[in-house]
């Protein structure tokens, strides 16, 4: 059946009239969400930790180095208020914590050696088991092992959210409310990947 005239016109005026209505729904719901991305980034510190390639026995080392650089390190943070506080004790460490990961290194046979250093680096979204972490640029320590050519593997440093510490009272306690909300966002939530496309748009002009 074909529409009159008018049914036409009101029809388009319906639609000129819901787009902006869904557009303004669409940005509060999603700011909020991106704005405590961002917020998120500020106030963590990532590790970032490259093997030295891709065979099996370099990615066993680089988990064994992990687990041996986070339980050494985590001592470091008693007295922290904040990300800035954990990154200036970090900085301060770099040469004893690459001792650590070299000694760990060498009581599984190698002699590679590992340079550890902190600045700012981009991070894609992380799903773990336990929490999400959305993409963009973090303050992080970053390990490099031997030549550094193999898969990598990042977390949460400061607050320690890796390797078994993310219970939910500990994110509770060390993240606000709504960076809560993110971290324990469901993992299919397409704003995840909003973030990701707003970021690489911001990128551009980095």
């Amino acid at each position: 059946m074909l529409l009159s005239e008018r049914q036409v016109i009101f029809l388009k005026r319906l639609f000129n009239a819901l787009i902006p209505a869904l557009m303004i729904a669409f940005l509060a719901a999603v700011i909020p969400f991106v704005n405590s991305c961002k917020e998120l980034s500020e106030d963590v510190m990532r590790v970032h930790i490259l093997a030295n390639s891709d065979s099996a026995a370099d990615q066993s080392l680089k988990l064994a180095v992990r687990d041996a650089v986070l339980a050494h390190c985590s001592a470091y943070f008693d007295d922290c208020e904040d990300k800035n506080e954990a990154m200036a004790v970090t900085e301060t460490h770099l040469h004893e914590i690459e001792q650590v990961a070299e000694r760990e290194i060498r009581d599984h046979g190698l002699a590679y050696s590992v340079k550890a250093e902190v600045g700012q680096a981009y991070f894609n979204t992380r799903y773990y088991d336990e929490f999400t972490m959305p993409a963009g640029w973090y303050d992080s320590l970053r390990l490099t092992i031997g030549d550094g050519g193999g898969q990598n593997w990042w977390c949460v440093m400061y607050p320690a959210l890796c390797v078994g510490a993310a219970t939910e009272d500990k994110m509770k306690e060390d993240l606000d409310e709504g960076e809560y909300r993110v971290v324990t966002s469901d993992q299919i939530d397409f704003r995840f990947k909003l973030v990701e496309y707003w970021n690489d748009f911001c990128n551009l002009f980095r």
